[in-house]
């Protein structure tokens, strides 16, 4: 199967006021095959975030090769990274990252203004991501008048909204209580078997048991990758009737 994600040898290293150099990330190895669903998981300050961003296009690494989907992202232009980044991936977070005073339409449509797409298209659109999510009843409420669910379906419908082929997700289900955080795996689900790549960060093993394989951190490097058999997400909490 074709590797989407390919990173060799990834360093990152942080200089701190003082000269003090923090060691992110330390000769790390990972590959992720197209149309794959992994969890990333480790210790706090093992680099789990900092390795989502470098994947991500956000952050580059210090030394080391990322190619995503056989392109060397360090050859890539500020233009071309920019394009990646607003037309092949899509970006969860934990914290929602929604504007507080847009409407759940207008935070979903956001990413389309940057590629350029029309006012009614951007509208059609960021209408179908929302009610593919579930929210067709809440597009004109703000994020002051959304549940925490409610809030992560915004976030999934706006990475949703330029049709990538790789989501990248940073802890999603960390605010939500155990209910919602199902709902949410199970959408999750859903993408995966639409045949997207999806990459998420977690601290919680239930949570990780829902994707196909583990990676595990420390200290900077991978330390197992562990091929999980797939189940479904009510053998694991019996939330869903």
């Amino acid at each position: 199967m074709e590797n989407v994600i390919e990173a060799r040898d990834i360093t990152k290293v942080y200089t701190l006021e003082g000269g003090l150099e923090v060691h992110a990330l330390r000769g790390l190895d990972l590959k992720v095959a197209r149309g794959q669903y992994a969890a990333i998981m480790g210790p706090s300050g093992s680099g789990k975030s900092t390795l989502l961003q470098i994947l991500g296009c956000l952050d580059t690494p210090s030394s080391g090769s990322y190619q995503l989907a056989g392109q060397e992202v360090s050859e890539l232009s500020e233009d071309e990274l920019s394009e990646i980044r607003n037309k092949r991936i899509g970006f969860i977070f934990q914290s929602y990252n929604l504007l507080p005073r847009a409407t759940a339409l207008q935070n979903v449509a956001l990413p389309l203004m940057y590629r350029g797409t029309s006012a009614k298209e951007r509208l059609q659109i960021a209408t179908k991501s929302l009610e593919r999510v579930g929210l067709s009843s809440r597009m004109d409420h703000r994020p002051n008048q959304l549940s925490g669910g409610q809030k992560q379906r915004v976030a999934i419908a706006r990475a949703l909204a330029t049709d990538p082929d790789i989501l990248l997700a940073d802890e999603p289900t960390g605010n939500l209580d155990s209910k919602t955080g199902v709902e949410i795996l199970g959408l999750f689900q859903e993408l995966h078997e639409e045949g997207r790549t999806i990459l998420m960060v977690t601290h919680e093993e239930d949570v990780a048991e829902h994707c196909e394989k583990i990676i595990r951190i420390k200290d900077g490097r991978v330390e197992q990758v562990q091929e999980v058999e797939q189940r479904r997400l009510a053998e694991f909490t019996g939330a869903i009737p």
